[in-house]
């Protein structure tokens, strides 16, 4: 066996040199990985003894495409890039595809990226049933380099490579099988035997020997073809208006079919080159790694704990988030207890899990095997009476049901709360143990929506912040870890977002031109729309409660509540700042002014002119300077444990366009110093609202970046070896806020990150009430020895994403 750096090239007696890409975990297509590849490949074409080649990948994974971790190098100029076209044509066109002894692709576990362009440039593919491949470069703001937009069309036609490309969909190895990706699905074991055989039948002219680059026959007529691809900008403009490198790819493939594939590997070349250095993709690469520190927490998760096994969970109150967190545990394979006041609240319970499991069925994204397995692993009780008043938020019942829950439940529990209206630490109070309290704070829907706040307090033990972390991980979820405090990390940094909204309108400036302004900025939904789909009674709720702790940064409208008086309160009532006809269609709606004008009066407030004259443009630094400073204060007072992990929680907490790198990462695009004088600017036209903290102010005047801080907790020195998780359910009656619902995940397209609006009336059904939905969850674990392969890059939202 002869080792070239980054690949190892083994001859067999059968004349079949084996070219094993060696880079762990995921055999990623650094430089050198590349040029090694090359490197093995020339010597197996100058070798006699060879006579075909069987290229595959280390560790049962063939590649996980192009080395991310390089990108920032290359940016930055740190470090050198090849020249133009070099790995596209020059290698793996003019060495792989066109070498003179054939080639297959030995594939199992991935093949993404520069990988799946490396296997396409081989003369035939050979793969196992599970394997995963696909295209997502779009996902880092860039397009494949390496010839994957010629190369695909003209294995599995134009619409399907659109749609994995544009959408960044992997496929499978049977579906890849169907539409010609690969020549043959084979077992894991059986994989490089039966390509070294198919390699010399090749060789021997028992096979045919085949160049995907110059393949036609799935190609459409070009008339046809063009068809194709002017419906494909028509959507990439319409669901990303933002972005411009989907258009990119879409004319890199068209350049190849019009213009011949050795023209399209050009335009392909040239543009990735461009797109490297693109501030979209420099976002995209942040929230890339953003997403995957989030478990990185100081204090838990450095000092060498491991994440206990959990093996059921009990979930008191079967409401929406009840059921929703109950359907992410059973999807998860963690069985689930679902304790509940009486038989009806228990089916009404396991109807809703029923009912989300069944969407997912419908959508194809489920078996009804698998459906039937998952509905076997709920079981629901009526033990403990004391739980019957649960629903209500009340701490001195929570202290007691804490209390209650150390006598029920084993000493190596988790008690975690889903509440985010009562300090943890009250909570606490009167148990023995308050190293076991942490928040677990869930999005509604709880089974969509893929962000996780953990909540730790001061006393809350580093191994239930791992446990949890774990769990969350587990239930494909982003877990960021926050400290306790009203509204935690999300929903404190975006109240300014309603806030200011309200304040700019009694100001004289028009809802909907704010609400345009910030969608087109890539908010799924301004500021006003969105308080129509949480709904105002949440709204106000929320108000009060933050009124309540920071009284001197809320502004008293009166505009939500006059709007209630006459029963306009949102989309549950088809009508608050747009009427709704239909599925959830919006439509502007001009009554609206009255109320508007009385709210005005009410506050003694005076239009001011000069705001009707803004550009959409300042609109939006007016309704995100706000949040902006509050996301600072966040970070000051230690809440967030990094400035990355409150860019994650904007994407995919609140929908802030990923393509932006997250709201802390956008405002250092912008400056501290500008954000700081617009702030001071309107603290003196308008008032307290907008005082610029400490912390911005700081950093302004030192010019240096707003995430340059990074703080940590101080945490108990002892480490408990117990756990308990337990989430509340809030009551009806409270009305207390809740963080907004997003979309029931039926929606497709859109936005390549995370979070966008969903057409389907169904989500009204599925936790965008305007009653909280509540839930109580105990993970009872077991202690385990000490004993992560990074995920995809998956859509917040739940849809076809990064």
């Amino acid at each position: 066996m002869a080792a070239k750096g980054r690949t190892e090239l083994e001859v067999g007696a059968d004349g079949v040199a084996v070219i094993t890409i060696c880079n762990p975990p995921v055999n990623s297509l650094s430089i050198d990985v590349l040029y090694s590849l090359k490197e093995s490949y020339e010597e197996a074409l100058r070798r006699s003894d060879v006579k075909a080649i069987v290229v595959t990948g280390k560790g049962g994974k063939f590649s996980g495409g192009f080395d991310i971790s390089s990108f920032g190098g290359v940016q930055g100029g740190q470090m050198m890039q090849p020249k133009v076209g070099y790995i596209a044509i020059d290698i793996l066109t003019d060495t792989v595809e066109a070498a003179t002894k054939p080639s297959v692709a030995a594939i199992d576990g991935l093949a993404l990226g520069g990988g799946l362009e490396v296997a396409m440039a081989c003369h035939a593919r050979i793969a196992t049933p599970m394997v995963q491949l696909g295209l997502p470069e779009l996902q880092l703001g860039i397009i494949p380099g390496f010839g994957g937009t010629q190369r695909l069309p003209r294995l599995v036609g134009l619409t399907k490579s659109l749609e994995m490309m544009l959408l960044s969909k992997p496929i499978k190895g049977g579906e890849a099988h169907e539409l010609g990706l690969v020549d043959a699905l084979v077992s894991p074991n059986d994989l490089v035997n039966t390509a070294r055989q198919w390699a010399l039948d090749i060789y021997e002219l028992r096979r045919p020997w085949i160049k995907s680059l110059y393949k036609t026959d799935k190609l459409e007529p070009l008339g046809e073809a063009r068809e194709i691809l002017k419906f494909a900008r028509a959507q990439a403009q319409k669901q990303a208006a933002n972005l411009h490198h989907p258009l990119v790819c879409i004319d890199a493939v068209e350049e190849g079919i019009v213009a011949g594939p050795r023209a399209g590997l050009w335009k392909e070349a040239t543009a990735f080159q461009d797109l490297l250095f693109s501030d979209t993709c420099k976002s995209l690469v942040h929230v890339f790694f953003s997403q995957r520190a989030t478990s990185k927490i100081p204090g838990a998760t450095d000092l060498g704990l491991m994440p206990r096994k959990i093996s059921k969970v009990a979930i008191l109150g079967g409401g929406l988030m009840g059921s929703g967190i109950a359907t992410a545990m059973i999807l998860s394979n963690y069985p689930v207890i679902l304790k509940e006041v009486n038989e009806k609240f228990i089916n009404a319970g396991i109807d809703r899990i029923k009912a989300n499991l069944q969407s997912r069925v419908r959508k194809g994204k489920m078996t009804d095997e698998r459906y039937e397995k998952a509905m076997s692993l709920v079981t629901g009780v009526v033990d403990y009476e004391h739980f019957k008043d649960a629903v209500i938020e009340n701490v001195k019942l929570k202290q007691r049901i804490f209390s209650d829950l150390e006598k029920y439940c084993p000493s190596h529990c988790i008690l975690a709360t889903n509440t985010s209206t009562i300090d943890l630490n009250l909570i606490g109070e009167k148990t023995k143990s308050q190293d076991r309290i942490v928040g677990a704070h869930f999005f509604s829907p709880a089974h969509v929506m893929p962000l996780l706040e953990i909540v730790r307090t001061q006393r809350t033990s580093p191994q239930v912040v791992v446990d949890l972390l774990d769990v969350g991980k587990k239930i494909k979820k982003t877990p960021i870890v926050v400290g306790n405090c009203t509204g935690f990390a999300v929903n404190r940094m975006f109240f300014p977002y309603t806030q200011s909204a309200l304040f700019y309108v009694d100001l004289g400036m028009d809802v909907y031109k704010i609400d345009r302004a910030c969608t087109k900025f890539g908010m799924p939904m301004g500021p006003f729309r969105l308080a129509d789909l949480v709904g105002f009674g949440v709204a106000v709720a929320t108000g009060m409660q933050y009124l309540e702790n920071f009284p001197e940064r809320v502004y008293k409208s009166m505009l939500l509540p006059l709007m209630m008086e006459d029963n306009r309160a949102g989309e549950a009532t088809r009508k608050g700042f747009y009427k709704y006809e239909g599925k959830r269609k919006a439509t502007p709606d001009t009554e609206i002014t009255k109320y508007i004008e009385k709210s005005r009066s009410m506050a003694g407030v005076t239009p001011d002119p000069e705001l009707l004259k803004l550009s959409e443009k300042d609109i939006v630094e007016m309704v995100f300077f706000p949040v902006i400073n509050e996301a600072c204060r966040v970070l000051d007072e230690g809440i967030a444990v990094k400035a990355s992990d409150l860019d994650i929680a904007s994407i995919f907490g609140m929908g802030f366009p990923p393509y932006r790198g997250g709201v802390m990462y956008w405002a250092d695009s912008i400056g501290a110093k500008y954000i700081h004088g617009k702030l001071e600017e309107w603290t003196n036209r308008y008032g307290g609202f907008f005082k610029p903290c400490s912390y911005l102010a700081e950093r302004a005047a030192k010019g240096i970046p707003l995430v340059s801080k990074s703080l940590s907790f101080r945490l108990p020195s002892v480490l408990q070896l117990f756990v308990v998780i337990t989430v509340f359910r809030r009551s009806a009656k409270t009305n207390l806020p809740r963080p907004p619902a997003r979309c029931c995940g039926s929606s497709g397209g859109g936005d390549i990150g995370p979070l966008e609006s969903c057409q389907d009336s169904r989500c009204m059904d599925k936790g965008m009430d305007t009653t909280p939905p509540e839930g109580m969850f105990v993970f009872p674990g077991e202690p385990r020895r000490p004993d992560f392969g990074l995920g995809g890059c998956r859509g917040a939202s739940g849809h076809r994403r990064p």
